[in-house]
């Protein structure tokens, strides 16, 4: 087993933030590995609080130009009072996401040696081994996608030492029904929220087996199983009898073919990518996981912990985000509390969208899919919410939604409530999928999605006293600004992420609409697309401030908090390429300052806002700093089982964590492909197989020094590659391909589903 591959410990879990999660997109666990008493947390996607609520102010179109009136005119006090008033939701929370229950195992063993618990992300496959009086016991516990069920898998290497109990429980005992269904099944079933049923059933080779009041219970097998099934409301009226139908029809199949079943589907998306990085450990990489995190802590190095932090965000991505799921909240399918941290929600001011920034690079594109179905979701209450608060066409929504894609401003928070942004900064997602794929038939029905984000604006734009469009109301997320008389604000108009966004909103429109066949298209969306190119001639360009960072606000605003964790006017060097080494070498500059000046007030403090400076770092080239950060993020902002601390948990970290490792070895933005950009020194050799890149091409590839010694690229579009650096030479099918050199690149024309290889 590689080294980078697989999670092991020497003792159970001491809490929830130490235990190992299994998941299969829709059913979630987290495993404790404990011997005798067994702990499994579990969770639903789709388990959260209740209904829709409509909580969009009727007070807010009446009120829209007041509080334009007073952000033009710099009465901030006035305008946040207005915000407080008149644009707060009716109801301020939107629903929260909720845990299904604990799974209990007592398992009849005497004192415990040799033990491990693992996790290995190859066959997401978690394991606790342990061995009592010469008996050798493993308890195996995976979540199958192709069946629908978690499965506890009990072995042993004597025939007659398998006994237990097991019991499944509501968080604070709260629970409609808990009993036997039958002789090897249990029902277990909530009404609270969104209603749902769990059924657990058993069955054992030798010994005994069978239901005892509200348990299941084993006595002397050779060898057993217990399946776990849940359904909910959200998605089948009969959600009881669904699940006891997948928890008998599984338990039937037995642990061999759902293991065999469950591995295939598995692997099939983990083995598309990989990485290999040298190892410069010193033997360290052998250790146990917390100690080798241990290590990195006391400046330790350790490339193939690097490596398990990349793997280890493809294992989540495939545990968590399937085909039919729900998309990645802001804990995955990974939450023990009732009312979890920020509720468990989507907060789309960064922290969703980064949860996907892996997925098309990764090779992961399916996993992607979740996010455009909630887009769906979302957009008819989008579209109420534009009209009524701000009678306005298209669809908006604020910087959070829910499980029902409520669309109305969340909280009463000043510096997060207002921002009219977050649909716009999720439909840039579709037309990401199709610059990763090519994939026309899918952009043509996402196409008017985008365009109802864009629409709205058409209408929510106003002109500032330069003659630019500016989005207001808004805010900076998150962030605060002092005014020139010294008070502090939030409310403004025209904030610097919010043109960015647009700037890249309106881009992928236009390039949509050309994309598309005619057939697609009408004389009405040709006028629409002359209107958004009008608009996004007008909409602000970043500017340099006086610190030599990329100015946040339309004003050259001091922040009260220089450290803070969002850097919102840098989406356009990353997730965007507005700014870019290689094309704006000022305004490159210019958000080298922002960060520096970010980190020297202490920035970078929670596991995302760290994750995101690491990718800031690759686009900027500087593989030193992409180093540094994540050695920071390994160190200051991981658990020992590898889960991102903001703190708490929150599972954005992960993923942009592994995004920004791709980035260091992999960018292809602004129509170049780049190898190795930001490699640190300390990755001096190593190879990466199946990640993808924009244009439509796999790249697999392999480097000593610092440089390429080969390179694989596959054509799944037919279309023109160009690779940075001039001296390349190009082959596919033994023949040289004719390649342009240009502006220090290397240009040729592809065929769909030719290999080219590069050397």
């Amino acid at each position: 087993m590689l080294n980078s591959e697989l999670l092991w410990y020497t003792k159970p879990a001491d809490n929830w933030d130490e235990a190992l999660p299994v998941g299969n997109g829709r059913i979630g666990g987290m495993v404790f590995g404990r011997v005798s008493e067994e702990l499994i947390q579990l969770n639903e996607d789709s388990i959260w609080s209740g209904g829709f609520r409509y909580r969009n102010n009727p007070k807010a179109y009446e009120n829209l130009e007041r509080i334009r009136d007073a952000v033009r005119n710099g009465r901030t006090r006035e305008a946040e009072d207005i915000c407080c008033d008149a644009f707060y939701g009716t109801n301020e929370q939107q629903r929260h996401y909720h845990p299904m229950g604990d799974l209990h195992i007592w398992q009849s063993c005497g004192n415990e040696t040799e033990y491990k618990r693992s996790l290995d992300l190859a066959t997401a496959l978690c394991k606790t081994e342990w061995e009592t009086d010469g008996v050798k016991y493993t308890r195996t516990v995976f979540v199958s996608n192709p069946d629908e069920v978690m499965v506890i898998e009990f072995t042993a290497s004597e025939k007659g030492k398998i006994s237990f109990v097991c019991a499944i429980d509501g968080c604070d005992d709260d629970y409609d029904k808990n009993e036997a269904y039958d002789d090897n099944t249990l029902i277990f079933t909530m009404s609270d929220g969104i209603p749902y049923a769990a059924a657990i059933s058993c069955i054992a080779n030798g010994g005994t087996f069978g239901t005892d009041a509200n348990r299941l219970k084993a006595e002397n097998a050779d060898s057993a199983v217990i399946v776990l099934a849940c359904q909910t409301a959200f998605r089948t009226g009969d959600y009881e009898k669904l699940a006891v139908s997948q928890a008998k029809k599984a338990v039937r199949m037995g642990a061999v073919r759902l293991k065999a079943r469950h591995t295939d589907d598995y692997y099939s998306l983990y083995k598309r990518c990989s990485i290999n990085l040298c190892d410069n450990s010193g033997g360290k990489s052998e250790l146990p996981t917390n100690e080798r995190l241990d290590n990195v802590k006391n400046g330790g190095k350790d490339n193939k912990l690097v490596e398990m932090y990349f793997n280890f965000s493809r294992y989540l991505m495939i545990s968590g985000s399937r085909e039919g799921t729900l998309p990645l909240n802001l804990q995955g399918i990974w939450n023990k509390d009732m009312w979890p941290a920020w509720g468990g929600k989507y907060t789309i001011n960064i922290n969703t969208e980064m949860n996907y920034w892996g997925a098309e690079i990764q090779n992961l594109s399916e996993c992607h899919m979740p996010l455009f179905d909630h887009i769906e979701r979302m957009r008819e209450n989008g579209r109420v919410t534009a009209r009524e608060m701000y009678h306005c066409k298209g669809m908006v929504c604020h910087h959070n939604t829910d499980i029902w894609g409520d669309t109305a401003p969340q909280d009463k928070w000043l510096p997060g409530t207002l921002w009219p942004m977050g649909l716009a900064w999720l439909c840039i997602h579709i037309y990401e999928h199709f610059l990763f794929t090519g994939d026309k038939v899918f952009l043509a029905e996402k196409y008017d999605t985008m365009c109802e984000a864009a629409e709205f604006f058409e209408d929510y734009l106003i002109e500032d006293d330069k003659g630019r469009l500016v989005t207001s109301p808004s805010v900076s997320p998150e962030n605060t600004y002092f005014t020139k008389d010294g008070e502090k604000g939030t409310i403004c108009q025209g904030p610097s992420m919010d043109s960015q966004i647009l700037y890249t909103l309106f881009t992928a429109v236009i390039e949509s609409s050309a994309q598309l066949e005619a057939e697609f298209k009408s004389e009405d969306d040709n006028a629409f697309i002359e209107r958004i190119k009008a608009m996004r001639e007008r909409l602000p360009k970043p500017e340099i401030g006086k610190y030599g960072q990329i100015m946040e606000w339309a004003e050259d605003y001091d922040e009260a908090e220089p450290g803070h964790r969002h850097i919102s006017q840098l989406f356009a060097l990353y997730p965007a390429d507005i700014i870019s080494l290689r094309k704006t070498p000022e305004l490159a500059e210019g958000a080298r300052a922002t960060i520096n000046r970010r980190l020297s007030y202490g920035g970078g403090h929670t596991g995302w806002s760290r994750a995101w400076i690491i990718n800031m770092w690759a686009r900027l080239g500087d593989g030193e700093k992409v180093s540094g950060n994540i050695a920071a993020l390994l160190a200051n902002s991981t658990s020992i089982n590898m889960f991102d601390m903001h703190p708490p948990f929150q599972i954005d970290g992960n993923f942009g964590g592994g995004a920004g490792i791709a980035e260091a070895l992999l960018q292809s933005y602004s129509s170049e492909i780049a190898f190795l950009p930001a490699a640190p020194q300390e990755w001096e050799s190593g190879s990466v197989k199946g990640m993808c890149a924009r244009g439509g091409f796999e790249l697999s590839f392999a480097w000593k020094d610092g440089k390429i010694t080969s390179a694989e690229i596959i054509s799944k579009c037919g279309n023109t590659c160009v690779i940075v650096g001039e001296n390349f030479k190009v082959e596919c099918n033994g023949k040289t391909v004719r390649t342009e050199k240009k502006n220090g690149c290397c240009k040729f024309e592809t065929e769909k589903n030719a290999v080219y290889l590069v050397k």
